[in-house]
């Protein structure tokens, strides 16, 4: 599989029969959310890497939704660099924002990294990690030829998450059940809980059993990580599988 594809951002996730089969590389252009962000602090390029699931998470290589130049990300992964460069290495455990040239203060960036970089305007990276509790699954990062303000910094940080979760969501919407194993039951009975309904009502409503209902919510509650019914109805809305 190429390092990068350019595709209509709908058309890689419709192409696609599982998660396994979705590139990992994938090359948004013009998306609405981005372009109105882009007015609010302007930035050359952006990546949303990871997804808040096994395997796939920031750091991994195997998932980031981005407008860089197709051509930079088939030299950087090519190359190897997502082991060596300082900046995702030390991205890797952010707890707060990573300024590139902060980073490079503490270690030089490989020579080839400063080439393609430069080559291609690919400056002044700002990472803001995207976690959830002490879990770090994803990544927004942002650059211009121009170093961000603190006042932009601010901003972004404000709009990381929203970011990451809009870009990711078709794919989330799509491959978070299947991922995660949760059948069609599991999340009937996490849609009907999050209406507010008892196990009787979503008996009545659903055809199975009291006992089938309270089975399917404590196997989700498992599956998705979660404390009670109502962490999990949090976390089903978050990853996607339930509106």
């Amino acid at each position: 599989m190429p390092f990068s594809r350019s595709l209509a951002h709908e058309e890689f996730v419709n192409d696609a029969v599982d998660l396994r089969s979705v590139p990992t590389r994938r090359y948004v252009s013009e998306h609405p959310f981005i372009e109105r962000l882009r007015k609010a602090v302007p930035f050359d390029f952006f990546a949303v890497s990871g997804l808040d699931l096994n395997g796939y998470r920031f750091g991994s290589g195997h998932s980031i939704d981005t407008d860089l130049p197709p051509a930079f990300l088939d030299a950087y992964y090519g190359d190897g660099l997502l082991k060596t460069d300082p900046f995702v290495r030390l991205s890797l455990t952010a707890t707060e924002v990573v300024i590139e040239e902060k980073v490079y203060e503490q270690a030089a960036p490989p020579q080839r990294l400063v080439y393609l970089t430069r080559t291609f305007g690919v400056l002044n990276r700002t990472l803001f990690p995207i976690r959830r509790g002490d879990v770090l699954f994803g990544a927004a990062t942002f650059s211009r030829t121009t170093p961000f303000d603190q006042d932009e910094i601010s901003f972004l940080e404000e709009q990381a998450e929203v970011t990451h979760r809009v870009i990711t969501r078709p794919i989330m919407e799509r491959f978070s059940a299947q991922t995660l194993k949760l059948i069609d039951g599991e999340i009937t009975c996490l849609r009907y809980t999050s209406l507010g309904k008892t196990t009787d009502d979503i008996a009545k409503a659903s055809g199975y059993t009291p006992d089938t209902v309270n089975s399917y919510i404590k196997t989700a509650i498992r599956k998705l990580g979660a404390d009670n019914r109502v962490h999990a109805i949090a976390e089903a809305i978050r990853r996607g599988l339930i509106h």
